[in-house]
């Protein structure tokens, strides 16, 4: 972690939050490990600040499974609330233990501020990228607003970079219908970051269900939306002049002495003669009474 991060080193939060293979709840010998405590599954309680919102049915029926047959082999983080136990880190443990039917889980027990619990689910969640890019997007933008940190701030306590923090909030942006899609696996975020800039709502979910159903790569989508906003300009039509109309430019340039320009052709079109001083509309008024006589 970076200087300025969690007051928790990161070594102890990689065990803390069961990242790290080496810290198990059991040792050879079946007995819980130093700072592991087994606690009824029943006292508790999963963290409603979690930031992880979706848990894939399949891989929790997979992981209770292998915890019917092998037990929960890495402790859940928590914090005792009271006579509960509210979980920092390892929810999708805590669920596939209950599914198992196990009435006890191995826990570590820290004494935590509401703010490090906040982090820390979200760092766990991060390291295994569990989270769908809506949700971590949700999880920076409930900090910053919580505990009034800046972007730079908050990057610095999780370790990433400021750039990365403000591109995925900026998919907060986008209207439901294209949150749904990204949060839902069908729309990537790099795909959902291209259809930030264009302003219009509407021309955005119809870029993103577009995206989805022709399975279009990013440089596609970004390519649609270049088009978009900046539209290609038709190519002016090069004008074609007959022999007798470009000599006759030729003698209203040296009669008038200055530049004179067609647009349009033998029909129909316009002139447009050029003056750069009072002295050349004199020189224009004096050829005008010379031909008015």
């Amino acid at each position: 972690m970076k200087k300025g991060g969690l007051s928790i080193g990161i070594e102890e939060l990689m065990g803390m939050t069961g990242n790290n293979p080496d810290f198990t709840s059991y040792d050879e010998h079946g007995n819980l490990n130093q700072g592991v405590e087994e606690v009824s599954i029943d006292r508790v309680i999963p963290n409603a600040g979690q930031p992880r919102k979706q848990f894939d049915q399949t891989a929790l029926e997979e992981l209770a499974a292998s915890i019917r047959n092998y037990g929960v082999l890495q402790p859940i983080l928590v914090c005792k609330i009271k006579d509960q136990y509210q979980i920092v880190a390892g929810e999708r443990r805590y669920r596939a233990s209950k599914m198992a039917g196990l009435t006890t889980i191995p826990v570590i027990v820290r004494d935590l501020s509401l703010q490090q619990r906040k982090e820390i689910a979200l760092i766990e969640n991060l390291q295994r990228q569990d989270l769908n890019p809506i949700e971590e997007a949700l999880a920076y933008r409930a900090l910053i607003e919580e505990y009034k940190f800046t972007q730079e701030e908050l990057a610095d306590k999780l370790g990433k970079s400021r750039p990365a923090i403000a591109n995925s909030m900026r998919l907060l942006t986008l209207p439901k219908q294209v949150l749904d899609l990204i949060a839902a696996g069908r729309l990537s975020a790099g795909h959902a970051r291209c259809l930030v800039p264009v302003k219009e709502i509407e021309m955005q979910i119809k870029y993103a269900n577009a995206a989805c159903d022709k399975q279009l790569s990013v440089r596609q989508l970004e390519t649609i939306v270049q088009n978009h906003l900046k539209p290609a300009q038709p190519k002016p039509v090069k004008t074609v002049l007959s022999v007798e109309l470009k000599k006759f430019v030729n003698d209203m340039q040296r009669a008038f002495g200055t530049k004179v320009k067609v647009v349009g052709n033998n029909n129909t079109g316009r002139i447009y003669i050029d003056y750069y001083s009072q002295d050349d509309l004199n020189r224009f008024f004096d050829l005008l009474d010379k031909l008015k006589d």
